[in-house]
């Protein structure tokens, strides 16, 4: 995922999406321990999205106001 979506989601919303990707890392190191594993670009790309969304619940953890307030109109 692009960091600007990232950007766009709310804290929880981040916090909920983090959950679900260290689901994911788990799942593809299973994948990759029994030799299932289709792509091996999928693991670093998992791990690059984790550390997107730590770096974005950090940065909002020491400057609040770069949390998006709501909903943007169009």
């Amino acid at each position: 995922m692009k960091a600007k979506l990232f950007h766009e989601m709310t804290t929880e919303e981040l916090i909920t999406k983090l959950a679900e990707l260290k689901k994911q890392l788990f799942e593809l190191r299973f994948e990759h321990a029994t030799g299932q594993q289709a792509n091996p670009m999928s693991m670093v790309v998992c791990k690059k999205d984790i550390a997107r969304v730590k770096t974005i619940l950090r940065q909002r953890e020491l400057n609040p106001s770069l949390a998006p307030t709501g909903k943007k109109a169009k």
